[in-house]
């Protein structure tokens, strides 16, 4: 099983992250745990929100399971609230992918952000196929 520490080493080298956090879906209380963070001052593991982003995320991320892609300030500033805290990080684009079990549950997922400019399609397309490498970890999450 790979751990989350390790899932982040290979999206630093695969994909490319300045600030990478893992989140469990809780559907009964339709709210995100975080479970793994590179930040753990600005972003502790175990802070939980309720969905606080705008609705369209949550339907495609979750709902539809299919990544977001945050280009620029402007697309993190429409789907996050702590955006200043995001871009006080040097973080300015966004890629968001669903971690999907074998049986088609939402278990959580993947947040990559980095300086906009720096994701492409290709790194949505590389992020998207390390998110299966989450799929253990998360569902001991989702289990506890």
């Amino acid at each position: 099983m790979t751990s989350l520490s390790t899932l982040e080493d290979r999206v630093r080298a695969e994909v490319g992250v300045e600030l990478f956090t893992v989140l469990a879906w809780i559907p009964e209380r339709q709210a995100l745990r975080r479970v793994h963070s590179s930040h753990p001052a600005e972003y502790p593991v175990g802070g939980e929100k309720t969905v606080e982003v705008a609705r369209g995320w949550l339907d495609e991320c979750i709902t539809a399971q299919r990544p977001y892609f945050g280009p620029d300030e402007k697309a993190v500033r429409e789907i996050f609230a702590d955006h200043e805290l995001i871009a006080g990080l040097g973080c300015g684009a966004v890629i968001n992918v669903p971690v999907v079990d074998e049986d088609g549950r939402t278990l959580g997922v993947l947040n990559l952000l980095d300086a906009e400019g720096k994701y492409g399609q290709a790194s949505v397309d590389a992020a998207v196929s390390l998110a299966p490498l989450a799929v253990p970890a998360l569902r001991d999450e989702v289990v506890r």
